[in-house]
């Protein structure tokens, strides 16, 4: 699955074209990023597709010399879960 970037937002979709998952953000300011919503359609969840979908913002916020503020529940979750982002994790 390629996942794609839009316009705050790094997404997945199907064949068909349906976005199966995506992950939402905004910028709070130049230096930090709010990741809002994270997403992934019930037929599509158990196959790492939200961990991707992170893993893409991360390399955005690593890309751009940025931090990410964790608001959705997924993103608090495997910030608490993983040190894999401590170097962009803002509290």
């Amino acid at each position: 699955m390629e996942i794609k970037k839009g316009k705050n937002r790094f997404y997945i979709e199907d064949d068909a074209g349906s976005v199966v998952g995506e992950i939402t953000f905004q910028y709070e300011d130049d230096n930090t990023i709010l990741a809002n919503s994270t997403f992934v359609d019930p037929s599509q969840r158990g196959q790492g597709i939200a961990r991707k979908l992170l893993d893409s913002l991360a390399d955005h916020a690593r890309e751009n010399g940025m931090k990410i503020r964790p608001l959705c529940s997924y993103v608090v979750n495997a910030f608490e879960q993983s040190d894999a982002y401590d170097d962009i994790k803002r509290t």
